[in-house]
């Protein structure tokens, strides 16, 4: 199982860059998403 991160506006709910997110700690949030494991071609 993998990770993702996704960065949001706190106030607006919008996405943005994970970059910005962090910067920006007060006003932004970061969240990490398990993502499931993929499934092999046969």
């Amino acid at each position: 199982m993998g990770t993702k991160k996704i960065g949001r506006d706190a106030e607006t709910g919008k996405f943005k860059p994970v970059k910005d997110a962090q910067k920006d700690k007060k006003g932004s949030v970061v969240e990490t998403i398990k993502t499931p494991p993929k499934k092999p071609k046969k």
